[in-house]
């Protein structure tokens, strides 16, 4: 959900207005998933990362998220969308981890969509934590290491039972993926749209499913198709 400070930049308003902005976009796209049928949804909301940026907007944006997530977990459990985290517990608010443990249990038998929240999230930093676990119970006799792969590795994860990413979009132009969802993206097809996430909507989230419905996955194999290479 890129592009919040430049949003307010352009409009002379300070960088906690995009952000504020923002939650309007995000949960019109909820809802826009809702509509054609998507099933999960991942929205990257604050990344390990972010610590690097000012006190204040630090602060601000620890607040905001504890906030939105208490505004909005009622709204979202009627329309039956369950709501997950993943993310770290170390230097999270722990007002902002009981907003996100309140809302996961009120939704956890909702089935309409799945919603993960990631707060204080980086891919790296998942998966260096899903080793550390798994070396753990190695050493600890409870996993064999011989049947180490990557489903037991994936059992680590934060979200185990997030399935793997189709589509991974990113709003204002920008084309990189910043440390998101690194395990799960192997295979997602990237759709990177000039909008600001301020400005994004349901639209623009069917306009890149639209986008990702035109191309061919492979996974690595061979189209069957006469010349496909």
């Amino acid at each position: 959900m890129d592009g919040n400070g430049r949003w307010a930049k352009q409009r002379g308003l300070p960088r906690t207005a995009g952000h504020e902005a923002g939650e309007h976009s995000l949960f019109d796209v909820v809802e826009g998933a809702i509509e054609i049928g998507v099933r999960w949804l991942s929205a990257y909301a604050f990344s390990t990362e972010n610590w690097r940026r000012s006190p204040d907007e630090v602060r601000f944006l620890m607040g905001f998220n504890r906030d939105v997530i208490r505004r909005r977990r009622d709204e979202m459990h009627a329309m039956g969308v369950r709501v997950r985290w993943a993310g770290r517990r170390p230097r999270l608010w722990k007002s902002v981890i009981t907003e996100l443990q309140t809302a996961e249990e009120m939704t956890r038998d909702n089935r309409v969509l799945t919603l993960t929240m990631c707060v204080n999230y980086g891919g790296r930093a998942e998966i260096a934590d899903a080793a550390a676990a798994l070396a753990r119970d190695v050493a600890a006799g409870r996993v064999d290491p011989a049947k180490v792969d990557e489903r037991a590795l994936a059992r680590y994860l934060d979200e185990p039972a997030m399935p793997d990413v189709d589509l991974f979009v990113r709003s204002s132009g920008e084309q990189r993926i910043s440390n998101f969802l690194l395990w799960q993206s192997a295979y997602a097809e990237m759709v990177f749209l000039d909008t600001l996430f301020p400005d994004f909507d349901r639209r623009h989230l069917w306009q890149a499913v639209e986008i990702y419905a035109r191309r061919d996955r492979r996974f690595g194999g061979a189209l069957d198709k006469p010349g496909a290479q």
